[in-house]
Formats: C-alpha cells, sequence, structure tokens
C-alpha cells in the first residue's frame, strides 16, 4: 500500500528546508529534485506552501546514496520508475550499471596482463613517419596499419597538403604497441581499450603509476552501488508500509557526494 504523501510518520510534516539542511542542499535543489520526479509529490498547505514528510526524506537519502555508484542521470532515472509504479525498470538501471562495472574491470585486468607483455618503446627518430617507413620497421603491410587506424588502436593526422598519412610520436607508439600486442596473440578488439588507457595516462609509464589508482575507483565504485541499494530497499519498504508507521529516526544522513 503506498504511503499517503501528505502526513508522515505521526503526522510530522517536514519544510523543504528541513530536507535541506540534513543533506547540506540548498531549499531550490530539494524543489528542483522534486519536479523532475527524483522526489515523490509533495502536500500543499491552504496557503501554497510544500508539505514534506520523513517518505520525501527517505527518497531523498536514497537519491543520494545513489548518486556515487550510478552519477547523476541513472540515479535520477532509477527514482523516476520507482515512482511512476514500475521498480522493473529501476532493477534494469541498477543492474547495467553492475554489468558496466563488471566490464571496466575486464578491461582493467587485460590491461595488466597486457602491460606485462609489453616490452619499452623507444622513441621515434626523426619526428614523425609516414606509413611505408612505419610498415617497413614493424615488419607488417601498410594494410595492417590502415586496419589498425580503422580500429581505433592508431591515429595517424594527415598531410594538409598531399593527404598521406603522418604518424607523429604517439601515433608511432601505438603503432608499435599494437603490433606487439598482436604478436602477442591479443585481439583488435581486445587492444583498442588498452591503447585508449594509454593515450589518456600519456603514455606506458604513467598508466602504470595510475592502476592503483584505478583499482581504488572501481572498489569504491562497487562498495557505492551496495550502498545505494540498501537505501532504495530501504525506501521502497517504506513505500510499502501504513501510513502513520514510518520510523523518522530511521533515516540515516547521507553526505552529499562531491560535485
Amino acid at each position: 500500500m503506498r504511503q499517503n504523501l501528505q502526513t508522515g510518520a505521526a503526522g510530522e510534516r517536514l519544510r523543504p528546508v528541513d530536507l535541506a539542511r540534513a543533506h547540506g542542499l540548498s531549499t531550490q535543489a530539494v524543489r528542483n529534485y522534486e519536479e523532475a520526479g527524483i522526489l515523490p509529490p509533495a502536500g500543499r498547505t491552504p496557503s501554497g506552501y510544500r508539505v514534506y514528510t520523513p517518505l520525501h526524506a527517505a527518497a531523498l537519502g536514497a537519491f543520494l546514496a545513489l548518486l556515487p555508484g550510478h552519477g547523476h542521470r541513472t540515479a535520477s532515472e532509477i527514482l523516476r520508475a520507482v515512482h511512476r509504479g514500475a521498480p522493473e525498470e529501476a532493477f534494469a538501471l541498477i543492474a547495467a550499471s553492475h554489468a558496466q562495472l563488471l566490464e571496466d574491470r575486464r578491461t582493467l585486468r587485460a590491461v595488466e596482463s597486457a602491460l606485462r607483455d609489453l616490452e619499452p618503446v623507444p622513441a621515434p627518430k626523426g619526428g614523425t613517419l609516414f606509413v611505408g617507413p612505419l610498415a617497413h620497421q614493424l615488419g607488417v603491410r601498410p594494410a595492417a596499419l590502415r586496419k589498425w587506424e580503422a580500429a581505433g588502436l592508431v591515429r595517424p593526422r594527415r598531410d594538409p597538403r598531399t593527404g598521406y598519412r603522418v604518424y607523429d610520436e604517439a601515433a608511432v607508439r601505438d603503432a608499435r604497441l599494437a603490433h606487439q600486442l598482436r604478436r602477442g596473440g591479443h585481439l583488435l578488439h581486445q587492444i583498442a581499450p588498452l591503447l585508449s588507457q594509454v593515450r589518456e595516462a600519456g603514455g606506458l609509464e604513467p598508466l602504470a603509476d595510475t592502476l592503483h589508482t584505478w583499482h581504488t575507483r572501481l572498489t569504491g565504485r562497487g562498495r557505492a552501488l551496495l550502498s545505494g541499494a540498501a537505501e532504495l530497499e530501504a525506501y521502497l519498504r517504506a513505500r510499502e508500509e501504513p501510513p502513520g508507521t514510518l520510523d523518522p529516526c530511521h533515516w540515516r544522513q547521507v553526505p552529499r557526494p562531491p560535485a
């Protein structure tokens, strides 16, 4: 049975400022969350002022707990699905976030495995290379380099006058890494995430230095997903309680997530 949203436990009423202060938010943010469907509709006084209840506080706590693991967009969609009576849609969104975390963990393991297989890549001499000389250095056909480019492994620029592919230092590095990984039996779709991480880190050495941070971030997301699920489950149970039985002391304050 859905709780009467105009009365809380023992008729307790909460002002927008009460919800806002509990979580370090502005009253406008609370109103925005209600208008966005993240909170259920508020009751109104005869003079038109919003009246919230402990159930609204529970919804806000669930949303803020979902934010670190799911991000703002998905956390919002989860609460909106709940409020329009579509819990299965909410559960599907939660499952998708867990699936993305699993895929990110697989990418991390692939990066670590590939790093163990790599040899140091010397800087190219002469600064840039065209496709023919680079293919000759690597012992591959130029068609292989074009295939790697199509797969997103290598990103040469084009000479504005001739239109020829020009491989700068970073592109040569990526081509050599791709060649090593191909010789090691890695498939193109397995190599692409690794080289993307290398480019973002600015090279192999900086990437190796970021692996610990990457592990920590994934662990944090995993725990955040668990915390968010617990708060959401508590909110779902509260929505099923008969009116007047919701304990306002049950809802702990959820720290506001970083901007």
